[in-house]
């Protein structure tokens, strides 16, 4: 049977987990501070009530009039505390969202994931989330209040006289007609402006990152236009919405509110029939202008209510995104870190890289992953980082399928360093110290040394202490790269995988950290991804990757005696390298 999805109010409690009290006693709180609002308009009825028949006495007067007072300071006092217990339940709210989102980016797989745009992903988890804190802070406890207490009001009032009681409302059906007119469309505007927005954040992110290569190749222009559009039309479709819902919220707000339209003069017509007593009409009157002002603070939270709605379910479509099958806990521990791929098949969506990939790449040893540009080199790599999971076949581990083994633990097995590693905004130190949070700074300067990074660190402003900048941006490529070694280094993980990883690096540089990367490496296993084919020359096996197969595997000695292909590249390597 297919479980029932859960709605917005679901997630919301969900999310809450330990602090739903917060947010009962929050309502509590609320319901208090509405009631002590309603009790003055209970008071001036009486005082009045007392001055038409001539009974009232300044004592009494005096005595109602502190009443009220009380009562005042008591709805201000209820509803600071009200908001307060709502805020601080919001707020742990706000963080659970945002704590699950970034931990299900971490277990989704990287194809998953790299679908969307990272501003897209920043704007769920940053702004729109934010932009339902006010509406979660108030809508709970105001909302249960300001209905609870003016039915209770309005029983009172039917007590009173109930045919003038309902006589007082015909105003609001007539208000709520221009209320869903107001609302009418209001989702698919709303829907609208999400798009808007999406595309407006999409294109800034995008132009700011871009901002080098639009200055170099002169598209300050037509970048800037596609900016302004964008910004254009993100504000273009909220005052257009506005616009729409202007005349309607006018009349929907001034009806709703018009109880003495109709309790006026039918009030007045009681009292002259002798149906109903002139202190009774009053009491009905006083009252009537409490009742419907709840309401219409309800229905400013309706919009609200829908926009919150839409943003729970961007946030839960990411958290109901299909995760890596992984275990919680090991039951079957990894011997050793030998790694078979056993018939492999793989694609990017409907596209198949992989085709029933066979590979074995034994404990300790060096293997050289090459081949041409999309032949599934770097695929096969991020195969065995767990990047992905495996459409077809398994991947082993030390003798375990990787999907039996917690992702926790298999992460610890594998250093991972790309041709465009991220370094933090943070200190080189802290960069480097990624690697093993636990290290201390002397094993983290040493992890730099054994890289070669040493030397051009100390050079920096500020040394080990200079911050990257976002992305690294305070540093070169190859800076980047070789602090992403370090990292790595510093993991200390049985299988190092380095794809393109000394691609920013110029051959004096690239020479010292293969010597690096050797001495370092020395007794782990060893995958590398090249297009240059003189640094993997003495590797221990050279897997030849062709349209997502094995074409050829042996050393290098033996792949240029039986491999045409692999004596092709290697002949344009060695041209290209004379040409240097």
């Amino acid at each position: 049977m297919q479980q029932k999805k859960k709605g917005t109010l679901g997630w919301i409690a969900e999310f809450a987990g330990t602090h739903k009290s917060s947010y009962v006693i929050s309502v509590i709180l609320a319901v208090l501070s509405v009631g002590c609002g309603f009790m003055p308009y209970v008071f001036i009825a009486g005082i009045a009530t007392k001055l038409l028949d001539g009974s009232a006495d300044m004592n009494y007067c005096l005595m109602m009039c502190l009443y009220m007072a009380l009562f005042f300071v008591g709805n201000r006092l209820f509803h600071s505390l009200s908001t307060t217990m709502s805020h601080k339940a919001t707020f742990e709210v706000l963080a659970e969202i945002r704590r699950r989102l970034t931990k299900k980016l971490a277990k989704m797989p990287l194809g998953d994931v790299l679908e969307e745009s990272s501003g897209t992903y920043k704007n769920v988890i940053i702004e729109r989330v934010d932009a339902i804190e006010t509406t979660l802070v108030h809508m709970i406890p105001e909302v249960t209040s300001n209905i609870i207490i003016p039915i209770a009001v309005f029983v009172y009032m039917l007590m009173i006289n109930w045919q003038l009681a309902l006589i007082s409302l015909i105003s609001v059906p007539v208000g709520a007609v221009f209320f869903m007119l107001m609302m009418g469309g209001s989702q698919e505007s709303y829907n609208n402006t999400i798009v808007k927005t999406k595309v407006l954040n999409d294109t800034a992110v995008e132009y700011i990152n871009g901002i080098e290569v639009i200055k170099a190749f002169g598209k300050e222009k037509t970048s800037y236009e596609k900016f302004v559009t964008a910004a254009k039309e993100g504000a273009d479709c909220f005052i257009d919405w506005m616009r729409r819902c202007n005349l309607w919220q006018n009349l929907a707000m001034t009806l709703l509110s018009a109880q003495l339209l109709t309790l006026l003069p039918f009030g007045a017509w009681f009292a002259m029939q002798g149906w109903e007593s002139g202190a009774d009409l009053l009491m009905l009157v006083i009252l009537s202008l409490g009742l419907i002002s709840p309401f219409i603070i309800i229905s400013g939270y309706m919009d609200d209510m829908a926009k919150m709605g839409t943003i729970i379910g961007e946030a839960t479509s990411i958290l109901e995104k299909p995760e890596l099958s992984r275990p919680a806990a090991i039951s079957d521990r990894p011997k050793g870190s030998t790694i078979e791929l056993k018939n492999i098949r793989f694609g990017y969506k409907d596209e198949e890289i992989l085709h029933g990939f066979d590979l074995t790449i034994k404990e300790g040893t060096v293997n050289a992953l090459v081949g041409p540009s999309g032949a599934g080199k770097s695929t096969v790599a991020k195969l065995i980082a767990s990047f992905w999971d495996v459409k077809g076949g398994e991947i082993d581990y030390g003798g375990v399928d990787i999907r039996k083994i917690p992702l926790d633990d298999y992460n610890q097995n594998i250093a991972y360093v790309s041709q465009d590693n991220y370094l933090f905004d943070e200190s080189v130190m802290e960069n480097i110290r990624l690697g093993d949070p636990s290290a201390t700074d002397e094993q983290v300067i040493e992890a730099a040394k054994n890289c070669g990074c040493h030397d051009f660190i100390m050079q920096l402003e500020n040394g080990y202490d200079t911050i990257c900048g976002g992305a690294g941006s305070h540093l070169s490529g190859g800076e980047r790269q070789r602090i992403s070694i370090a990292r790595a280094m510093l993991k200390n993980a049985p299988v190092v995988i380095l794809d393109e990883a000394t691609a920013y690096t110029d051959p004096e540089n690239e020479a010292l950290v293969q010597r690096s990367v050797a001495k370092l490496v020395k007794g782990r296993t060893l995958i590398v991804i090249a297009h240059r084919l003189s640094t993997i020359a003495s590797a221990d096996n050279i897997v030849l990757i062709n349209d997502g197969r094995i074409e050829a595997s042996g050393t290098q000695e033996e792949l240029l005696e039986k491999s045409p292909l692999y004596r092709e590249m290697w002949q344009a390597h060695i041209s290209a390298k004379d040409c240097e």
